[in-house]
């Protein structure tokens, strides 16, 4: 049965035994809230369906993100991204301060709204996919009883597709700015990537369409350059997947520097690869790209004014290394017509996707028209 008693001068405690059940208490600041609860109490422990919001109750969204991200993200594929993503939630005090019980599809949409003015509506979605698992999770795993908010609330709307493709003149200024950075006799560096690995990864992705983390996690173990094939064990779908390589992905594998060469008994060089074919990190990459598209931009505009001509109006803008896997499937697609095998080239098992990697330019397409 239930109980309400008063605590100091604006509190009313509620609490509700029944014989078979945890005793659920709860502390109010108006005696008609502490009514409506214990009634609700009630009616859950008659029609057997009590639920046990004492941890709930208890704990901040706040405390189940670390948890989160403490003992389950480590053990994802994306463990780092969304990592970050949590990181990012949990600077929002005015969410994941509240309650669990407290986190209403309202208090999510006030969040939504907030972060609609920093980041766009993409970025946002992805965060709310990260706190509907996490409640999921919650309430599955670790016994803290309380609804997902997220399914009440709407969505910002879903960003177009990416159809961004290099120009000719883009792709030649920005290999070119990907080159360089070779050390001086005083020590300094010249003008260009420091990274030597960043200008054959890029050029790699262009050609076979591979992803950023597909690249940095490739194996000279699993590379055959006489079969002419890099085998994937652990793609992002889950799947493996072994990448054809055409010559001139051969050719750009064959140019990376080589440990030394030890000689046979014919004397003739041995060479034995092994570890990482790209030893970089995901961050090296980013920052150097990014680096690289500043000055492939910073030249264009110096040779353009030399030149005496107007620069092309967005200039390698908006560009994400990701665009290369656009870049590469829409001109694979201009040699593997069949989808079939375009989609095992790529590592697509929904053609839905493939069709938004795949941006033929007009131009392209008028020319076979004739």
């Amino acid at each position: 049965m239930g109980q309400i008693t008063k605590r100091g001068e604006y509190q009313w405690r509620a609490k509700v035994r029944r014989k078979g059940f945890p005793e659920q208490s709860r502390t109010f600041t108006y005696r008609e809230d502490a009514e409506k609860w214990v009634r609700m109490v009630e009616s859950e422990l008659e029609t057997t369906g009590f639920i046990d919001r004492r941890e709930a109750d208890k704990t901040t969204l706040a405390a189940v993100l670390q948890r989160y991200q403490r003992e389950v993200t480590p053990s994802k594929k994306s463990a780092g991204i969304e990592s970050v993503k949590i990181d990012v939630l949990l600077r929002d005090q005015a969410l994941v301060g509240l309650k669990m019980t407290a986190v209403t599809s309202a208090e999510v949409a006030k969040w939504r709204d907030r972060r609609l003015k920093e980041v766009t509506g993409g970025t946002v979605n992805r965060e709310i996919d990260v706190l509907s698992t996490v409640f999921n999770h919650a309430r599955r795993e670790w016994d803290i009883h309380v609804e997902n908010p997220i399914q009440s609330i709407k969505r910002p709307e879903k960003a177009r597709a990416r159809d961004r493709r290099f120009s000719s003149e883009e792709e030649s200024y920005l290999l070119a700015a990907l080159t360089g950075g070779e050390r001086l006799v005083d020590g300094t560096f010249s003008k260009g990537a420091r990274n030597p690995w960043l200008l054959p990864l890029v050029k790699l992705a262009i050609e076979t369409a591979m992803r950023r983390g597909e690249l940095l996690s490739l194996t000279w173990e699993h590379v055959d350059l006489k079969r002419q094939t890099a085998h994937l064990p652990d793609t992002k779908n889950g799947d493996s997947r072994t990448v054809p390589l055409s010559t001139r992905a051969v050719a750009i594998l064959k140019a990376l520097p080589t440990p030394e060469a030890d000689e046979d008994v014919d004397g003739e060089a041995q060479v034995q690869r092994t570890g990482a074919v790209f030893p970089t990190t995901a961050l090296a990459l980013r920052k150097g790209f990014a680096r690289a598209i500043e000055r492939a931009q910073e030249q264009y505009r110096a040779d353009c004014k030399q030149a005496k001509r107007r620069p092309a109006p967005g200039f390698l803008e908006d560009v994400h290394f990701h665009d290369t896997r656009h870049e590469a499937a829409s001109r694979l697609a201009e040699k593997l017509t069949n989808v079939l095998e375009l989609s095992a080239m790529t590592g697509h098992r929904d053609l839905r996707m493939l069709k938004r990697y795949y941006h033929p330019r007009a131009e392209d397409l008028a020319k076979k028209l004739g």
